[in-house]
């Protein structure tokens, strides 16, 4: 993997699949810093489809054009909606242009800078959002690459060659159809987090052993020297460090702070070096969360202090416990929560914030892992901290990713002996359930990386 120089000059660059979300992103943002953007794509949604509208961006017509392609090309860049006998990868290969993966040409883009890689199973995105708040606030540009969209940010993507530090959101996901390693394979970090370890995309990592070893292979990519953070809270990253034989990096572990749920709603933390704050995060993951990117913050040479005042009005990024609705003694989040691991520590956290009160939480099987029947037990008991749960799934999206049907008991069972838990299967059962919950004395939590399938979640 070795770096392409990131020109002083103008380069025309087409994506393949510009649709995706973090493929727009870079595309707008490549657009902004002066290049020329075109791309294709055979499907594209809202809010890419808007944005890329209003940039000039949006392709005249759906679908896959090889005439897009030429030798006056600098780069393609290739997303995985693309499959590999794409019409207009295959001739950018025969034109012997470079196809590149959005990580890979993040890493080319920024191979002169001080890269920060934030990974693990969970919490990648709410960690990077927190420093780049942090640094936002401290006046202290860097490019990144975020999973979200945050307040007071155009985009989830910044590339300028003038700065000197990138942040990077290091999803262990595969980085192309052509390129099947996982994304943070590219970055090469002087500074990392890794935030836990739970088995997740079955599709691609067939057992837990093969999921586990990219972490560990993640951990060889590190820079020379480099710094790594790591929760020692998560027993399966606890081994994995006793394991690691780079003697040139440094291991500088945090934990889950000490911590209570205030009047306001709001959390009082008390750090073990005698000081405390109080924030609007709820439920001991944030807080852990925040623990982490205070941990990496301070390894980067940002003073806890400075740190602490400047993440005090973070209010998350969009779909972590966002607050969809709330009055005196209701409250109402939507999570992009989906593996069993933040499923179980998003519902076990936001009733331990409102532990008065009930909770009904909605979770939707909507990845391939979730609707995976080999994959289904591991939500075995995720769903037990709530006073009401309801399990829905669409067959059709079971039809739409070539999937065996399933059937309501089996999920059930998979998800353990909760004694109210609910498995329904249409959006009328589905509308009918959530009309049923209380909007007083009552907390609601929406589980899902979908959209429930255009649920009508209104309020009084």
């Amino acid at each position: 993997m070795n770096a392409v120089p990131w020109p002083t000059c103008s380069m025309r660059i087409h994506f393949i699949a510009i649709g995706g979300s973090a493929m727009h992103n870079l595309a707008l943002a490549l657009l902004d810093a002066g290049h020329d953007v075109t791309g294709s794509d055979d499907q594209i949604l809202e809010p890419s489809r808007s944005r890329l509208l209003a940039a000039g961006l949006l392709p005249h017509r759906d679908g896959w054009f090889p005439e897009k392609i030429s030798k006056d090309l600098d780069a393609v860049i290739l997303g995985m909606h693309a499959r590999t006998d794409n019409p207009e990868l295959l001739h950018a290969q025969d034109l012997g242009i470079s196809v590149q993966s959005y990580p890979e040409f993040l890493f080319n883009a920024t191979a002169e800078q001080e890269r920060i890689v934030i990974g693990g199973s969970h919490g990648k995105t709410t960690i990077t959002s927190m420093l780049l708040h942090v640094l936002s606030k401290l006046n202290q540009p860097v490019n990144f690459m975020v999973g979200a969209q945050l307040d007071g940010f155009d985009r989830m993507v910044l590339l300028d060659p003038q700065l000197e530090r990138a942040i990077f959101e290091g999803d262990e996901y595969l980085s192309s159809p052509i390129d099947r390693r996982p994304k943070f394979f590219w970055y090469r970090p002087h500074f990392a987090i890794l935030t836990g370890i739970a088995w997740d995309h079955i599709n691609v990592f067939g057992t837990e052993a093969i999921y586990l070893d990219q972490f560990r292979q993640f951990i060889a990519t590190l820079a020379p020297e480099a710094t790594l953070v790591w929760c020692e809270d998560d027993t399966t990253l606890s081994t994995l460090m006793q394991e690691t034989h780079r003697e040139d990096i440094q291991l500088i572990p945090y934990r889950t702070p000490a911590h209570e749920p205030l009047e306001s709603g709001a959390m009082s933390v008390q750090w073990d070096d005698g000081t405390s704050m109080s924030t609007d995060l709820i439920g001991s993951h944030n807080i852990q969360n925040v623990s982490g990117a205070r941990t990496l913050a301070s390894a980067m040479g940002i003073a806890t202090a400075d740190f602490d005042q400047s993440i005090a009005d973070f209010k998350g990024a969009s779909r972590r416990l966002e607050p969809l609705h709330s009055h005196s003694d209701f409250r109402a989040f939507r999570d992009f929560a989906h593996a069993p691991s933040k499923v179980k520590a998003t519902v076990s956290g936001v009733k331990a914030s409102y532990p008065h009160r009930p909770l009904t939480a909605f979770f939707e099987l909507h990845t391939f892992s979730s609707l995976n029947r080999d994959f289904l037990h591991t939500y075995k008991d995720t769903l037990n901290s709530a006073d009401h749960a309801v399990v829905y799934y669409d067959p059709a999206v079971l039809e739409h990713k070539k999937m065996p049907p399933l059937d309501p008991e089996f999920i059930q069972l998979c998800f353990g002996a909760h004694p109210s838990i609910e498995v329904v299967h249409s959006l009328t059962s589905l509308q009918e359930r959530w009309n049923q919950v209380p909007q007083s004395n009552h907390t609601l939590l929406m589980m899902s990386s979908g959209w429930f399938q255009g649920l009508n979640m209104s309020f009084d």
